[in-house]
């Protein structure tokens, strides 16, 4: 593709040279969430009514913006009008000092009403314009970052692009209105000329969006060559997956240390236990974690994961969750189990709304100062702490010189047992001691001013979240993590799935968007989890009923799968891809789903579909399972010959819990799990094969192991089940 014609065009228009500016909110902090002002305001545009908090921050700007929709892309086709498109997120610091310096600016705000269509996108809501444009500004040589700012042609044709623009020209980035200046000159001058380049430009993202694959047969090598890829980029000081030699930033990459773990269970690869273990440990001593109310922050800015990027999101802490209970599955280090229930209490408690969904994420800054709520002074940490001060500043690694811009990022500096030993006490002592500090350090930060949330939510984030807690049910046995997951799916199912089909997100009692492929997927494999914590055969049904829109609606011939349905909105180009960034992509889902699915209903044709998707992306997994690492798990599942379980007895009866919590504990988990009783029995009889003729032995529960409906002889003693 001629990308030269871009820049020419960019030069010719004295616009802008180069756009250098990379990386956007990707590395950096972002800000608060900022309510709409109460009482009487100036000027409300068309956000002010969406649902969405990010869009509804921008309701007072100046700026005649769209939501997009018909009624953008419609004026911008009869005033004959270019679109500038700005893309971003509630918790994205660069898009608000856009907005700050930009978008509330009068005259800047008269120059882009009067020569372009402006429309507002919330990328999360949106992933699949996000995803397309993003692809287009990379075309274009520009790393991609948020904001995100690109300018169309009426049909959406995208023609120029670049991420954060200053209002004046400065730290080498041309200013917005030169940028738009610039853009409006050569969209009346140079028409001709940026249309074809437009056109150009579409073309290419259409095939490098959906990629022709060549087929095949995915075979054992290519699971066993990713831990000596994991090598590469482990860190051997501090563990972690980053880019040598600085190793930094690093990003927790769940899905990567899942894989390990299996490598590691089937004694395939020794190092795969050490790079996946040493790594969630140093995670979870770190300053990455919050050691004092649970759960992870977004990353770590340095090597020795002291110092986060302080926003929490949801699906961060949702899929780590399975990492830290399959270490503790496969080793019994009673630390991975205390992280991952920390992790679930402050999903539950922190972001949990009282009808049920999770919410989407957690600011990094308070009273408009990155890390302000987290951080402790020395003088402060020890007032909270009193009596107790020496030995948790010893714990914490808090000093009066700060670890961090003169303050305190908490981290396990000195273990308990370490203090212990210098001071020649119990441990015991010394772990009462930190127990104490830390809620009273608790209690303390409860009265700052906390970072906002970004409370609308996700289907797809909550899929992440209901597995997760339901997982922490089944490994740990703790009954607030099943009802937690209870609830956010029967939320799910009431107000996210109309007619079998998934809404992307909800937010004040609206559920808005048609639901893409990782929706329905990430929903589907969540009701499944949960279906194998409580048996309820509604879950079973719904994620049947997910799946088979899955295969209606987003399955192509050879069994790849597209992001949008068959009947979404017609864009620029259609993507279908099972690479995967911070979250697992929807494909690499939908093809797990469809085993254990076909696994549970007895139907072979839907499991069918799981192996026809690992054939279609067989080229992904054998040049870059790195990037495909939840596709990688889906393969480990299947080439393991994976067996139902089936349990039959009452689920009160102590012999039942005994063949479950088997079932549960045993890694790595190629099977999956149901449980038969007398009130579902003729639910899940009805649903599916799998559970007809499953009874207790002489009245005593006995578990079935079974390959496709073929059964070995029924365990009745939990030692014998799945040795």
């Amino acid at each position: 593709m001629r990308r030269q014609r871009l820049v020419s065009l960019v030069v010719l228009s004295t616009v802008v040279a180069a756009v250098p500016f990379l990386g956007g909110c990707a590395s950096q902090q972002p800000a608060p969430v900022t309510p709409l002002p109460a009482g009487p305001v100036p000027h409300r545009n068309r956000l002010a009514s969406e649902s969405s908090p990010y869009l509804r921050q921008h309701a007072h700007n100046p700026v005649d913006w769209y939501p997009w929709g018909p009624e953008a892309l419609q004026r911008a086709k009869a005033e004959d009008k270019p679109i500038f498109l700005s893309i971003g997120y509630s918790a994205c610091h660069w898009c608000h000092v856009m907005e700050d310096e930009s978008f509330a600016n009068p005259e800047i705000a008269a120059l882009m009403n009067a020569q372009f269509i402006n429309i507002k996108v919330d990328r999360e809501e949106r992933p699949d314009l996000d995803d397309l444009y993003i692809a287009a500004v990379q075309a274009m040589g520009v790393a991609p970052g948020w904001p995100l700012s690109v300018w169309l042609a009426p049909d959406g044709k995208p023609f120029f692009g670049g991420t954060y623009f200053p209002p004046e020209d400065g730290m080498g980035r041309p200013g917005f209105k030169r940028v738009l200046t610039g853009l409006a000159e050569a969209w009346q001058q140079r028409r001709s000329e940026v249309l074809a380049g437009g056109d150009e430009l579409a073309a290419h993202l259409q095939q490098a969006l959906a990629p022709k694959l060549p087929p095949g047969e995915p075979g054992p090598d290519l699971v066993t060559t990713l831990p000596e890829l994991s090598l590469r980029h482990y860190d051997d000081t501090f563990a972690g997956f980053a880019e040598p030699p600085h190793f930094a930033p690093k990003f927790p990459r769940a899905a990567e240390i899942a894989v390990l773990l299996r490598q590691a269970a089937s004694a395939r690869h020794g190092r795969a236990l050490v790079m996946a273990t040493a790594t969630l440990d140093q995670m979870v001593q770190g300053g990455m974690f919050d050691q004092l109310a649970g759960g992870f922050h977004r990353y770590s800015t340095d090597r020795q994961w002291l110092v986060p990027h302080f926003e929490k999101m949801l699906y961060d802490n949702a899929l780590l969750v399975p990492a830290y209970l399959d270490a503790y599955r496969l080793t019994g280090a009673e630390t991975h189990a205390v992280a991952a229930r920390r992790t679930l209490d402050w999903m539950s408690n922190a972001m949990q709304d009282p009808r049920g969904g999770f919410w989407s994420s957690m600011d990094a800054d308070s009273e408009g100062v990155e890390g302000r709520f987290f951080v402790w002074s020395k003088a402060e940490f020890d007032a909270v702490t009193g009596a107790d001060a020496a030995i948790a500043a010893r714990h914490f690694g808090v000093t009066p010189e700060g670890n961090w811009e003169h303050t305190n990022v908490l981290a396990v500096a000195v273990p308990a047992a370490t203090i212990a030993q210098e001071r020649q006490v119990d441990e015991s002592a010394i772990g009462e001691a930190i127990e104490r500090a830390r809620a009273a350090l608790l209690a303390a930060r409860a009265q700052r001013v906390a970072p906002a949330t970004d409370d609308k939510i996700l289907t797809a984030w909550n899929g992440m979240a209901i597995a997760a807690c339901a997982r922490g049910y089944r490994v740990l046995g703790e009954h607030r993590y099943l009802r937690a997951a209870q609830s956010a799916a029967a939320f799910a199912l009431r107000e996210l799935v109309v007619d079998g089909r998934c809404r992307r997100s909800w937010h004040s009692g609206q559920a808005r968007h048609q639901g893409y492929l990782e929706d329905h997927a990430l929903l589907a494999d969540a009701l499944l989890t949960l279906f194998e914590a409580d048996a309820d055969p509604r879950w079973l049904l719904a994620a049947r009923t997910l799946l088979q829109t899955i295969a209606t609606h987003f399955t192509d011939a050879d069994g790849s799968l597209w992001f949008t349905a068959n009947d979404h909105e017609a864009l620029v180009a259609r993507a279908k891809s099972v690479t995967e960034t911070s979250t697992p992509s929807g494909a690499a889902v939908a093809t797990m789903a469809f085993l254990r699915a076909g696994l549970l209903l007895g139907d072979q044709t839907l499991y069918d579909r799981g192996v026809a998707a690992l054939r279609a992306y067989q080229q992904v997994l054998a040049q870059y399972p790195l990037s495909a690492c939840s596709l990688v798990l889906a393969l480990q599942f299947h080439l393991a010959d994976p067996r139902e379980v089936v349990i039959a007895g009452e689920p009160d009866d102590p012999r039942t819990q005994a063949l479950l919590q088997r079932a549960a504990a045993a890694f790595p988990d190629h099977h999956v799990t149901a449980l038969v009783h007398a009130g579902n029995r003729a639910a899940l009889q009805a649903i599916s094969p799998v559970f007809v003729g499953k009874e207790p032995v002489n009245g005593v529960p006995a578990a079935f192991v079974c390959r496709r409906g073929v059964c070995e002889r029924p365990i009745t003693d939990p030692a014998r089940l799945l040795p």
